[in-house]
C-alpha cells in the first residue's frame, strides 16, 4: 500500500518511507534557503516562503528560523506572521486564516505517533489536519497537537498546549489548555 493510500485513509504509516523522506527533504532545502535571507530583504524570504507552502495571502511575514516536514501541506491566509522558531510538521493539511499571529517557540503539529511500543519500534505515524480560524493570536511557547481546530478570534496563552477544539471568541490556556475568558464578537 503506497503512502498516499494510507494518508488518505488516515492510517498508520512509516515516517521512514521513501516518499516520506523526499518531501522533507524538499521541505528542509527551503527551509534552510529561508532561515539564511538577510531579514531586511522580505521580497525574497516570501519567494521562498511561496515556493515552501501550498498556498498563502499576498502579505506573509515570518521570522526566522522556520522548519516544516512538508510545507506544501500549510495553507496560510491575509497578513500571516510568525515570530522567531515557530515549527510547523505539517504531514497533514494545516490551514490558518487571515490576520493571524503566531508567537516564538509555538509547534503546530499534524503528526502523531501510536501508544504501543510496538507500533513506535515500528517507526508508525498518524496524522490529522489543523485548522485555525481568522484573527487568532498564538503566543510563545504553545502547542497545537493534531486534529485541533481553532475557532475564529481566538487568543491561546503563552505555553499554552491545546488538545482539543476551541470555539470563537474566546481566550484558552493551561496545559492542557481550557477556556478563561470570553471575547466579544
Amino acid at each position: 500500500m503506497s503512502f498516499d493510500f494510507k494518508y488518505l485513509a488516515g492510517e498508520a504509516f512509516c515516517f521512514l518511507d521513501p516518499e516520506i523522506a523526499s518531501l522533507k527533504e524538499n521541505a528542509t532545502r527551503l527551509c534552510k534557503k529561508f532561515n539564511e535571507i538577510d531579514t531586511v530583504n522580505i521580497q525574497e524570504q516570501q519567494e521562498v516562503i511561496r515556493r515552501l507552502f501550498g498556498s498563502c495571502g499576498t502579505k506573509v511575514y515570518m521570522q526566522p528560523p522556520f522548519n516544516c516536514d512538508v510545507g506544501k501541506n500549510i495553507h496560510v491566509g491575509e497578513d500571516f506572521l510568525t515570530n522567531y522558531n515557530v515549527t510547523i510538521l505539517d504531514v497533514d493539511t494545516v490551514t490558518i486564516g487571515d490576520y493571524c499571529m503566531i508567537g516564538p517557540n509555538t509547534t503546530i503539529s499534524t503528526v502523531s505517533h501510536p501508544m504501543t511500543a510496538k507500533g513506535r519500534r515500528e517507526k508508525l505515524s498518524i496524522t490529522k489536519p489543523v485548522k485555525i480560524g481568522n484573527d487568532v493570536w498564538i503566543g510563545a511557547n504553545c502547542v497545537i497537537l493534531p486534529g485541533v481546530t481553532i475557532g475564529n478570534n481566538v487568543i491561546v496563552a503563552a505555553g499554552a498546549v491545546v488538545s482539543k477544539d476551541v470555539p470563537d471568541h474566546c481566550v484558552v490556556g493551561g496545559v492542557p489548555a481550557k477556556v478563561i475568558k470570553e471575547l466579544e464578537s
